[in-house]
């Protein structure tokens, strides 16, 4: 897959590493965003077109700098959070996402990968289905009943939606003849365009933007007799965990699905070469305006299912399936003006506001415009993008989606500018607190200096304080933090302020339970549900302070290396007093690497310097340190124990390949004995603990044996790994 830059990225070749870690800062932000809009609020904001460039972007940076790749990286997650309302459900396999391809040479590519990886000769066959636009979800039936039904959430944790899933007509209650014991089918809960229409006229207007959404919000009624009333379809097209197997093909167990009650696609095909999937898809592209429901792609799949165990599964996406996207759609649109927003970091973001326009049955006002670069015309090195045609308030522009909505501007028509236009002036102060706002080196974004003294930041911090995977307070959310924030009399201004809400209510006349939304009955259950999350992990509260580049994953990490917060606060404050401030960026990383306490924070697994420098930065600024002290005078952060991995005959050691392997390629060993918990080395050193070699071995087999490091053979390897 060819690498793009995104939104005015810098050409690989002229990145250093200080910038790319900025820019993978930047992006994952972003993507981290749009995940959270799509996937568990149901209200998107970038199309797929841009979410798909910005995560080409990011796969491309973190492959040309692989020690800046994140623990948290977005490229490594599915989906979202489940949404707040229902039970969680534990998913027994993992529902994955799938790998996008934009290209006839995309797809070409993949083919190559899986004759690779399996080490073929000819092509094996593929299953082509159009890729439905809907609402992931999975049905667990035992003994042919269903007893749960569950959507992809995270892909680990979905949300439990039985009860609504069982007012779906496509979905059987109970499978006749021959069912497995356990069978989990996986599909996609969809609208027809027909009932989309009918939904938002009989709902008195557009109440949804487009099928999708609709289904989405339609599923995740509380109340399941609303799902009822909704026309909700599904179609069935893989499975999860079960008992004994459907067929031995892709299209065999489609086909067994279909025959067991379920909807299946009827334009899946059996192809047996590249050119044969780019001629489906070409097909299916042209029947889709009169398909009567969403499509944006079409999905590949390897129909051998031996083969399919054999590729495997990568972090998030299968090695046997690609999802071959169609291009974007566009419109022509006035933009009307540029708004500035600023986030919980104090990014400012321009915002497109545009006069309101129909692309694929959508109908847009608002569209990203990414940083001051993209906006004058140029990417983060001065090159020109859109051949340097900047964007003026009053332009006739072009916006693209794919799928859900109009967040682009994609070019410019300077034969319909205004007279007198001019360029458009990015603000150097903060539009909230008129704090300066400056653009580090390497970073695309300008941001406000002004922190907690910024009520922009301020808020959207707080927001983040109370969010689900941080505090996650019941009765208090975004909402209740811009209410509580606008105060006079019991304001919440930093997150301290949430836990002293109680006290300060009981000494004051104007009494909460007094106010417009509150009874005596609301606000003393807000001031229990604030007294219970009192005690959290240290984990949580690591992750709800905001700092710039923390997500979920590296709070996790700085929890279980640590203990506590008093010994992380110990450590932070030590590297803190190194030399690191007091020099330029590349000057700094090397005396910084060469810090005892600060090489203390860099070595820790899946934490970087990037990373380590904002912890330090944040935690040591007079302000937001007293702002955090205080908070901890009163919580009790609960000290995290260490994740026990489930053990195998190689966890943590260093395995090298070496030689030709017989009866398997050496991708698959690879994949194996990673998954395995292994870290395999391209060479062998004194840090090598295993040289797997086949015939060939040479210098690194002397060099092992010199070292002193075990060898076995191929079938001593297959034992381990449990393939003998």
């Amino acid at each position: 897959m060819t690498d793009t830059n995104h939104d005015g990225g810098a050409d690989m070749a002229t990145l250093d590493e200080g910038r790319a870690a900025d820019e993978i800062a930047d992006l994952s932000a972003r993507i981290a965003q749009a995940n959270e809009e799509y996937h568990t609020l149901d209200a998107p904001v970038l199309s797929d077109a841009e979410y798909d460039a910005l995560k080409l972007r990011l796969l491309a940076l973190e492959r040309a700098f692989p020690q800046l790749a994140r623990p948290d990286s977005p490229t490594q997650a599915v989906g979202a959070a489940p949404a707040e309302g229902f039970g969680k459900v534990v998913h027994a396999q993992r529902m994955m996402s799938l790998e996008n391809g934009f290209s006839a040479e995309d797809v070409t590519d993949f083919v190559a990968r899986v004759r690779s990886f399996l080490g073929l000769r000819d092509t094996p066959a593929f299953t082509a289905e159009p890729k439905i636009d809907g609402l992931s979800l999975s049905l667990r039936y035992e003994n042919g009943v269903l007893v749960q039904a569950a959507t992809r959430g995270d892909g680990a944790v979905g949300e439990n939606v039985t009860a609504n899933a069982r007012t779906i007509a496509d979905i059987p209650h109970r499978l006749t003849g021959d069912v497995p014991a356990l069978l989990e089918v996986r599909g996609e809960v969809y609208m027809t365009h027909s009932d989309f229409q009918r939904l938002n006229a009989a709902e008195g207007g557009r109440v949804f933007a487009n099928p999708r959404n609709a289904a989405a919000g339609s599923l995740r009624q509380i109340d399941p007799a609303v799902t009822a009333s909704r026309p909700l379809r599904f179609f069935a097209y893989g499975w999860g965990q079960l008992s004994e197997p459907l067929a031995d093909t892709q299209i065999g167990a489609v086909q067994r699905l279909g025959a067991l009650g379920f909807q299946t696609n009827p334009l899946t095909r059996l192809c047996h070469d590249a050119d044969g999937m780019i001629a489906t898809w070409a097909a299916i592209e042209q029947q889709r305006a009169t398909l009567g429901y969403d499509i944006d792609g079409v999905v590949y799949k390897v129909n051998d299912l031996s083969y399919q165990t054999r590729l495997g599964y990568r972090s998030t996406t299968p090695r046997w399936a690609l999802a071959h996207k169609f291009p974007a759609e566009t419109a022509w649109t006035r933009l009307d003006r540029i708004d500035i927003q600023v986030g919980r970091t104090g990014a400012l973001s321009p915002i497109a506001r545009l006069e309101p326009v129909t692309v694929g049955g959508v109908v847009v006002s608002n569209a990203t415009l990414h940083n001051e670069d993209y906006i004058a015309g140029r990417d983060s090195t001065g090159a020109p993008i859109r051949e340097g045609r900047d964007i003026r308030e009053g332009d006739w522009v072009k916006v693209y989606r794919a799928g859900d909505v109009i967040p682009k501007i994609a070019d410019v028509d300077l034969s319909r500018r205004p007279q007198g236009s001019q360029p458009y002036a990015f603000p150097e102060t903060c539009p909230q607190c008129g704090s300066d706002a400056i653009r580090e080196p390497g970073d695309s974004v300008r941001r406000c200096t002004g922190g907690m003294a910024c009520p922009a930041q301020a808020v959207e911090k707080l927001k983040h304080f109370v969010s689900r995977a941080a505090f996650d307070i019941e009765g208090l959310g975004a909402k209740q933090i811009e209410m509580f924030f606008a105060d006079p009399v019991l304001p919440i201004r930093e997150p301290a302020d949430i836990f002293t809400l109680a006290q300060r209510d009981t000494r004051n006349l104007a009494r909460l339970k007094n106010r417009e939304g509150f009874g005596a009955r609301s606000a003393e259950k807000l001031f229990a549900a604030i007294e219970d999350k009192r005690r959290i992990p240290l984990a949580r509260l690591i992750f709800a302070l905001g700092i710039r580049h923390v997500g979920e994953v590296a709070a996790g990490i700085l929890a279980r290396h640590f203990g506590t917060w008093d010994a992380l606060i110990a450590a932070i404050d030590a590297a803190a007093r190194e030399p690191a401030h007091a020099a330029d960026d590349k000057t700094r990383r090397t005396v910084l690497a060469d810090s005892p306490h600060w090489s203390e924070l860099t070595a820790i697994n899946g934490i970087g310097s990037v990373l380590v420098q904002s912890l330090v930065t944040t935690l040591t600024q007079e302000a937001e340190r007293a702002s955090i002290d205080r908070l901890i005078t009163q919580i009790e952060a609960i000290p995290a124990a260490a994740r026990q991995a489930e053990e195998t005959a190689v966890s943590g050691k260093t395995l090298v390949f070496t030689g030709t392997l017989e009866r398997m390629t050496r991708a698959e060993a690879k994949a194996r004995a990673e998954a395995m918990g292994a870290k395999v080395a391209g060479s062998v050193s004194a840090k090598t603990d295993l040289l797997i070699a086949g015939p060939g071995a040479g210098s690194k087999a002397a060099k092992a044996a010199a070292l002193g490091v075990t060898v076995i053979d191929e079938d001593e390897w297959l034992r381990i790994a449990g393939s003998a």
